[in-house]
Order: C-alpha cells, then sequence, then structure tokens
C-alpha cells in the first residue's frame, strides 16, 4: 500500500489513536506497523479478532495490561550471557506475573462467553512461576535486592547496620557534649564520601582531630570525621564492599535463571504486543461508535449511514452510499464546500480501517470490500520547486494510478480534469475515466463538469451522484444523493443576495436552450425525490409504529398465557395437597377403627373399610391437560333451596355421590361420603334423588368403644433424636392411645439437649383435653430429661 495514499486518506491519524488507546509499549510499536491487508481471510482474522476484544470490553471493560513492560533488550542482554541490573529483573518479573495473569483472564472469559481467537493466542503463553517467585523473593518493587535473597548477604547488611548504628551513637554522644557543642556549627550527624562525620566551624579547625572530607560553599563549615570513629567508618566502607560483591552475586545468579527462559519470554512479549494491539482496537471501536462490517472481495460495498471517524460525531453529516453491484463508478457534482471531497475520504478510509481489521463508524449490516490497492488524486500538490502547476501535480499522480492498479482497486479523483481549459478537462476526464470502466476498477470520482453528467446518464455502470444544497440557507447539507446529479445554483444564489432580476434573466438568456432544459430536469428530479424521500419517511415511521405495536400486543398476550397457566396451576397444586391432606387424615381414622375393631370385635368390617378406602383414593384430583380442564355444573339456586337430609348428591369439586344428613345455614350441607362427613357449599352439589319418599329405617350399626387396661400398652415414649414437629404427632397419638387405654400415667422421654423439644411438648400438653397434670421427672424417674403426665 502506497504510504503516500495512506497520508493523504488521513489512515495516519488512525494510526495515532491506536497507540493512544495501546496499554503497554509493546502494544504501541505494534500499533505503529499496522497496515492494510490485501488478503481476505486475514482481514477477517484480524475483525474476529477485534470483535472478541470488543466483546469482553464491554462485559468486563477491558483485559488486564499492568506491569507489562518492553523487557526485548534486558532478554537480548541474558542470552549472550550479560548481567541484568535490579530494575531490568524487576521488569521481567513483573511482566511474567502480568503475562500469567492475563492468561487467566481470557481463559474464564472464555468459559463464559467464547473468544477462541483470544484464548487461543492467551494460551500460547509460557508460564514460569518458580522464576516469578524467585525473582520477587529477590528484588522488592522499588527496585531493590532484598536481604533474603542469599544468606552471605543478609549477614553482611545486619552487621553493617550495627556498625553504623554504633558509628551515629558515638558522634552523637560527641555533639551532646557541651565542649563539642559549641564548635560545631549543627548539632547534627551527616555523610560525606560515604563516611559519617560532623559540621565543625572553621576556626576550630586544629582543635579536632581527624580528616576533613568536605566545606561547605562559604567555607566556614569543615565536615570532619573525628579519630575515634575512623577505624568504624573504615570497617563500614568494608561491609559495603562486602554488600556490592553479594548483591553482583545474586544479580548474576538471577541473570542466569532469566536466560534459561529467555526464548519462551521473548515470544512472551510479541503475543503480549499482539493482544494489547487487539484490544486497543476494541477501545478505539467503543470511542468511535463503530460496528464490524462484513467483509467481500467482489468489489462490492455498502456502507449505512457511514461517518467520517475524525470528524465528531454531533456534526458529522452520515453517508448512505453502495457501489460495485449495479455500477461500478460514481460521479459525484456540487459545489465546493459541499463535502464531495469528505466523501471521497470517508469511502476511502473506512475501506482501510476494514481492510487492517478495525470496525468502521457505520451502522450494523454494513459491507466493505477487500481491495488489492487503494489509489487516491485528492487535495492541490502544485510545486513550484518542481515548476508543477495544479494541472500537472494532478496528471502526474493520475498516470501513476493508471500504470499501477489493476481489476480489483479502488480509485478515488477528486475533481477530475480541474486546472486547465474546460472543454479539454472535461473530455480528458471522460477518456480517463473510460479507460478505469474498462478496467474493472471500483471508482468514486467528484467533477464540476456538466459533461460528465451526461456521460454518467449514457454509460452502464456509471451512475451520478450530487451532494445536496439548501437554497433556502444558501448552504450545503453534505447530504450524498445517489442517482440525482448535481445543479448549478448561481443563479438561485444570486437572486437571494440581491442581484437585480433584470441582470440574472439576461444571464439566463445566454445559457443555451439544452443546457436550460438539462437544469430543469435536474431540479424536476429534485422535487421529486423531496416527495418521495418525505413519503418514504412517513411510510417507515408507520411501518415502525405498527411493529412496535404488533410487538407490544404480543408481549403482553405472551405474558397473560404465563400468568393464565401459573394461577392453574397453582390451583390444580393447591386442591392437590388439600386433598391428599384429607386422605392422610382419613387413612388414620382408619387405621385407628381397625384397630378398635380388632380389639373390641365389634362389627366394622373390613370389606367396608376396603371400599371406603377406595372412594378416598377416588377423591384426588386428577390434574387435566391444559386448556382441557372439566367443568362441573353446580347446582341451581332453585335446587340448593330445595335441598333436605337424606336428598342423594354428586360434590362436584370431588367427583364423589353422597348423601346430605343436615343442612348447615342457608349455603352450606353436611354431606355423608363414604365414612367420612364433610361440609360442603350447596353451588358444589348436584341433586341425583330426592330422598322424601318413605324408606325402611336401616340399621344402625355402631362401634362401641371400651376403655380397658391392655397389658401389652406401652407407658412410655421415647422421643430423642427427633424434631419438634415430627414429636407432637407421636405425642398426640401416644396420648390418645394411653387414654384408650385407661392408663392414669404415663412417661414422655425427651432428652435435656437444648431443651427446645421439652419447652414444646409441655406447651402441647397444657392445651390436651385429656391430661390432668403433668411434671418434669424426680430423681431416679429421669429428671428433667422426661415428663411425667397424669391423664384424666
Amino acid at each position: 500500500m502506497n504510504l503516500k495514499i495512506l497520508h493523504t486518506l488521513e489512515y495516519t491519524k488512525i494510526i495515532g489513536l491506536l497507540v493512544h488507546h495501546a496499554a503497554t509499549g509493546l502494544g504501541k510499536e505494534r500499533a505503529q506497523e499496522l497496515l492494510p491487508s490485501g488478503e481476505l481471510e486475514e482481514v477477517k482474522r484480524r475483525l474476529q479478532a477485534t470483535d472478541e476484544a470488543a466483546k469482553v470490553d464491554r462485559l468486563k471493560g477491558g483485559a488486564p495490561f499492568g506491569g507489562i513492560r518492553d523487557v526485548s533488550s534486558a532478554l537480548h542482554r541474558a542470552r549472550i550471557g550479560g548481567m541484568l541490573n535490579p530494575q531490568e529483573l524487576n521488569d521481567i518479573g513483573s511482566t511474567l506475573y502480568g503475562a500469567r495473569r492475563l492468561k487467566k483472564f481470557l481463559g474464564d472469559m472464555h468459559e463464559e462467553q467464547p473468544i477462541p481467537l483470544l484464548a487461543g493466542l492467551s494460551e500460547l503463553l509460557a508460564e514460569n512461576k518458580s522464576l516469578e517467585d524467585k525473582l520477587k523473593s529477590c528484588i522488592d518493587d522499588n527496585a531493590a535486592v532484598l536481604d533474603q535473597a542469599s544468606p552471605e548477604l543478609a549477614r553482611v547488611r545486619a552487621e553493617l547496620r550495627s556498625g553504623e548504628g554504633r558509628v551515629r551513637e558515638k558522634l552523637e554522644q560527641m555533639i551532646r557534649s557541651s565542649s563539642i557543642a559549641k564548635m560545631l556549627q549543627d548539632a547534627l550527624v551527616t555523610i560525606r564520601n560515604d563516611r559519617y562525620v560532623i559540621p565543625v566551624k572553621q576556626e576550630y579547625r586544629g582543635s579536632f582531630g581527624g580528616i576533613i572530607h568536605d566545606q561547605s560553599a562559604s567555607g566556614a563549615t569543615l565536615f570532619i570525621e573525628p579519630e575515634s570513629v575512623v577505624q568504624m567508618n573504615n570497617r563500614i566502607r568494608e561491609l559495603k564492599l562486602k554488600e556490592e560483591v553479594e548483591i553482583e552475586k545474586v544479580l548474576r545468579m538471577l541473570s542466569a535463571l532469566v536466560a534459561e527462559f529467555v526464548d519462551p519470554a521473548a515470544a512472551n512479549l510479541e503475543l503480549l504486543a499482539e493482544l494489547d494491539f487487539i484490544f486497543a482496537k476494541a477501545v478505539v471501536a467503543r470511542e468511535m461508535k463503530a460496528s464490524l462490517p462484513l467483509m467481500n472481495d467482489r468489489g462490492f460495498l455498502k456502507l449505512k449511514r457511514g461517518r467520517h471517524p475524525l470528524i465528531p460525531r454531533d456534526i458529522v453529516v452520515p453517508l448512505d452510499v453502495e457501489l460495485g453491484n449495479k455500477y461500478s463508478t460514481i460521479i459525484v457534482t456540487g459545489p465546493n464546500t459541499g463535502g464531495k471531497t469528505v466523501t471521497l475520504k470517508t469511502v476511502g478510509l473506512l475501506s482501510l480501517m476494514a481492510m487492517s481489521g478495525l470496525f468502521v463508524p457505520a451502522e450494523d449490516g454494513s459491507q466493505l470490500c477487500v481491495f488489492d490497492a487503494i489509489y487516491a488524486d485528492i487535495g492541490d500538490e502544485q510545486s513550484i520547486e518542481q515548476s508543477l502547476s495544479t494541472f500537472s501535480s494532478h496528471m502526474k499522480n493520475i498516470i501513476s494510478i493508471l500504470r499501477d492498479m489493476t481489476p480489483k482497486s479502488l480509485v478515488l479523483f477528486d475533481e477530475l480534469g480541474a486546472g486547465t481549459d474546460p472543454a479539454e478537462g472535461s473530455a480528458l476526464a471522460i477518456s480517463i475515466l473510460e479507460y478505469i470502466q474498462e478496467m474493472g476498477c471500483r471508482m468514486v470520482a467528484t467533477t464540476h463538469y456538466s459533461e460528465l453528467k451526461a456521460y454518467a446518464y449514457d454509460r452502464r455502470g456509471v451512475i451520478n451522484a450530487s451532494m445536496e444544497f439548501d437554497i433556502s440557507t444558501l448552504s450545503p447539507t453534505y447530504r450524498l444523493l445517489v442517482g440525482v446529479p448535481g445543479r448549478s445554483n448561481a443563479f438561485a444564489i444570486a437572486e437571494r443576495l440581491g442581484l437585480s432580476r433584470k441582470i440574472i434573466d439576461h444571464a439566463r438568456g445566454q445559457v443555451g436552450e439544452e443546457d436550460q432544459r438539462v437544469e430543469s430536469m435536474i431540479a424536476t428530479l429534485e422535487e421529486n425525490r423531496l416527495t418521495a424521500e418525505a413519503e418514504r419517511n412517513t411510510a417507515e415511521s408507520l411501518r415502525q409504529e405498527v411493529e412496535e405495536t404488533k410487538r407490544r400486543l404480543e408481549e403482553e398476550r405472551r405474558r397473560f398465557h404465563e400468568q393464565r397457566e401459573k394461577l392453574l396451576l397453582k390451583a390444580e397444586q393447591d386442591a392437590a395437597s388439600a386433598v391428599a391432606k384429607a386422605r392422610r387424615e382419613a387413612e388414620e381414622i382408619i387405621a385407628d377403627l381397625r384397630r378398635m375393631a380388632l380389639e373390641e370385635r365389634a362389627g366394622v368390617k373390613e370389606h367396608k373399610l376396603i371400599d371406603a378406602k377406595r372412594r378416598l383414593d377416588q377423591a384426588v384430583p386428577q390434574l387435566a391437560e391444559k386448556g382441557k380442564r372439566p367443568v362441573g355444573n353446580g347446582t341451581s339456586k332453585q335446587q340448593a333451596a330445595a335441598l333436605v337430609p337424606g336428598d342423594e348428591v354428586m360434590v362436584a369439586s370431588l367427583n364423589q355421590k353422597g348423601h346430605v344428613v343436615e343442612l348447615s345455614g342457608a349455603s352450606e350441607a353436611v354431606v355423608q361420603l363414604g365414612i367420612m362427613k364433610m361440609k360442603v357449599s350447596k353451588s358444589d352439589l348436584q341433586l341425583i334423588s330426592s330422598g322424601q319418599a318413605a324408606k325402611p329405617p336401616a340399621q344402625k350399626v355402631s362401634a362401641g368403644v371400651k376403655r380397658t387396661r391392655d397389658d401389652n400398652i406401652r407407658t412410655e415414649l421415647d422421643l430423642r433424636g427427633q424434631n419438634l414437629e415430627e414429636s407432637l404427632i407421636e405425642v398426640d397419638r401416644f396420648l390418645d392411645e394411653s387414654f384408650l387405654s385407661n392408663l392414669g400415667q404415663v412417661y414422655i422421654i425427651h432428652g435435656k439437649g437444648t431443651g427446645v423439644l421439652r419447652t414444646g411438648i409441655t406447651e402441647y400438653l397444657r392445651k390436651h383435653k385429656h391430661v390432668k397434670s403433668y411434671r418434669l421427672g424426680n430423681y431416679g424417674e429421669g429428671g428433667v430429661g422426661v415428663t411425667v403426665v397424669e391423664l384424666s
């Protein structure tokens, strides 16, 4: 790709945005090298990477690149056996940690949302946790070697700190002495040439033995090392030299460890640069509110409300343009400052951005083509030094373009044929257009020549376009109108500005009849276009309104059906739960009756009990399919008023037959259902037959219950290990059995524990009708772990 073209189309400014948003020096360097690709698969891969990074940016707010440094030079020195300094080692450790953190982040993200390309790149990042930990244990965040880097270094530094402490203590004793304090300029201990000294006044120089290391700028103060600390300072100097030797040993040891990992670390830098660059593209896309374009290599281009990325969004006018389907060349006409050049640059720059793997500022569904090259002749490049006029500079560029272009190129011409005689310039422009058209290139050209408007009408694959101009405001709207040629607005503008009508009419008379007819036709086309556009906008608004109404109704209908199904299901579940509870209670009653019948040899027959249980089973409601629930017909008000005891009825809600035993108020009746009696609403009853006819009285069969003592009956109940709810059920059954067995006293064993079970049972006994009194067990009875109950 010609670098001059990239500069002309302002592609370098987009690169500047990428560099600005890259998080690391590696990513910035990678962004600087970005160039468009002419391979469709490569462009698709680049765009997929940007799309995945944009997804991460949208969901997580970007990827973590903190701590990653460009350590390529340090790795090179480690490779050739050089010793790295603490800052370089610290940067390498930080980069290893940053790479490992980024790898984990992208791996976790891939599990939540598929990002195969980014996950694949991150998987290639090599980890070396042992080297990372070693560097961290030896070098701190300020790039200083830690004491723990080696035992010898720790010992030397401990001795060094002790020696420095002794020197300072000795000197502080001296400056606190009244005899010495008067000789000092300041009562402080300082350092000169790595040795501890004190500031002595010049006039007391002879009173101090020792070494002079420095003096103040005025000469009034001498920095003297007293004789008493010379040997101590010498020892400190020796220890510092030993410290330097030990630090060098540590640095060489760490540099050797880095050298063993230098190739994977260098490969990591390439991957980190690529990942940072990809996420910089995602940030640029977010800032521009850009979208993913569809790519092809068929020469087809379709922009939906495309915007020039360097013009602020609040003032830029969106561009709708299609090229390469019905027509391969667009000729744009219109006045200066109308936006023709911006249109050219927008088409060219968005194509370059897409070919570079960048999102484009246009609506979803926009399509762009991968061209093998993009050529542009835009702007005035006249050169005084080279004696080139405007026409000559344009022609030089055009000749170069015609020499290098191929059928898969995009060509952009601004003011084709300008800068020379209009007749010759228009003829030359038509000839150039013909040549490029025959070559098969995609082309957009702007011009002022009216001859090119006629050329576009006469040629297949070529279409006119213009930049809209508002006559009422005498200003351009910057909208591209494809299919409508531009027309001269000179007379209209002159008239609105106040030029004499007589002069304007005379000027119109100088224009040929053919030209006037063309201008009139263009004006008519413009009016028709505006009318059609207004009608289309109205129709589109109505369509969107109808679709929104339809969507809202569908949503309300869906919610209504969901709510209806939920209510019906809940009603079925509540009914099933109620019947199940009644069934459990009835089974318990049947069990008690059977036990009593066996004990008393009474006349409760087994087959009657079986029949009663069968009727109870039939009372459980069957859950009907959705939309097919049976609805019973209840008793009418006249029938409900006529019900009398003895009538045979059907209980609609239970689908069971029974007999009315008695009426309970105006709206309910007690109905005998087998061995059960139930109070039922009259509206739920269906009259089967009247019971007023005389019937022979049925002989009553009753089972008597006699309170006798059974030798096998339990006198104690052990509830330890059970919860309160289960225990209360057992206590109720145990008390009933004990009462029927004529027991006077029973024992309930609940244990000590937390006291919850004892408290709940005591509260229950207080309200039980068969309990006369109760107390906690005495010594020998179980104490507070047992409750003794006296039955009435």
